[in-house]
């Protein structure tokens, strides 16, 4: 299996380039996917906020989920649009809190200074605050040891080590979210990884680890990457698939209608879905991308049939 070193330097870079500091203010709402987007903010957390559509009685007020969205730079580039989705399909009251870069151990209460994540930003920190419905976790699976708290551990040295030490952190991250909630303990939404052309059999442990632990735990996994993924081929990375119907039905989300074909990835970028280029100052994705949509569409499928 090809795994040259520059790979992991390459990679370090696309992620930083993504990544920002969730605690730098309020978001404003995110742009509507069908419509151009706004010029680029250079926040990234995205608080409670009323949705557009607010209910009209107190029983559908009752059922307007509060979610809460971690994760590393996948996460980083999409909260604009799974906020919008959350609040259109089910009214959510949306709080995202993304930190590029990261692994399960960075949002652990008790990592201190080798976490990437600060204590206000920590998963159970935020439990405790916001009280949400469901707690979304999005991580590609930091396998070069970026982050301090992984010890050094990855995947193309310490294979077996590294899927032994992500097991145990998600059991953890688990169990600290479950205590943070108390009596009111939030579902937790694993969202399922799209192909990696450089360490495939590293995606697919790491997808069957989500499987596991949501089982284990009565949690939820939403397969977000099965719709950036051949329909054939699971675990083929491609850079452009089939248009579905629902970028039809919105012809800016089919980037090649000649073709019927539409871009998941940049050609300079084959592991996020932002079709802008990265920079220094991380954001969420500027620009109409039809990975991110994919992505966040069927996350909110699944919130949305767990509602009530």
């Amino acid at each position: 299996m090809r795994r040259p070193w520059i790979v992991g330097v390459l990679l370090a870079g696309l992620l930083l380039g993504a990544c920002g500091d969730p605690a730098s203010g309020p978001e404003q709402s995110p742009p509507d996917p069908a419509l151009p987007t706004a010029a680029p903010t250079t926040t990234t957390r995205q608080r409670p906020a009323a949705s557009p559509t607010t209910p009209t009685t107190a029983d559908a007020a009752a059922k307007a989920p509060t979610v809460l969205y971690l994760g590393d730079s996948l996460a980083m580039e999409s909260q604009k649009v799974l906020g919008q989705s959350l609040r259109e399909q089910v009214n959510a009251r949306y709080t995202s809190a993304p930190y590029s870069g990261t692994t399960l151990c960075d949002y652990l209460e008790g990592t201190g200074e080798r976490s990437l994540v600060p204590p206000a930003d920590k998963a159970a920190a935020l439990v405790r605050s916001l009280r949400p419905d469901f707690v979304v976790l999005q991580f590609w699976g930091n396998s070069w040891g970026y982050t301090p708290c992984m010890d050094g551990i990855t995947y193309d040295k310490e294979p077996a080590t590294y899927f032994k030490r992500y097991e145990a952190d998600m059991k953890r991250l688990t169990e600290q979210i479950a205590d943070a909630g108390g009596g009111r303990r939030p579902r937790i939404v694993w969202v399922s990884q799209g192909p990696d052309p450089i360490t495939p059999e590293r995606i697919r442990t790491v997808n069957a680890l989500y499987e596991v632990r949501a089982a284990a735990s009565h949690d939820l996994v939403a397969d977000a990457g099965r719709t950036v993924s051949p329909v054939t081929a699971r675990y083929t990375w491609a850079q452009y698939l089939p248009c579905t119907a629902y970028e039809h039905d919105h012809p800016s989300y089919c980037t090649e209608p000649g073709r019927d074909r539409t871009a998941l990835h940049r050609d300079d970028d084959y592991l996020h879905f932002c079709l802008a280029p990265t920079t220094s100052m991380p954001k969420p994705c500027p620009v109409r991308s039809p990975g991110i949509v994919r992505i966040t569409r069927e996350i909110t499928r699944v919130i949305a049939d767990h509602v009530g």
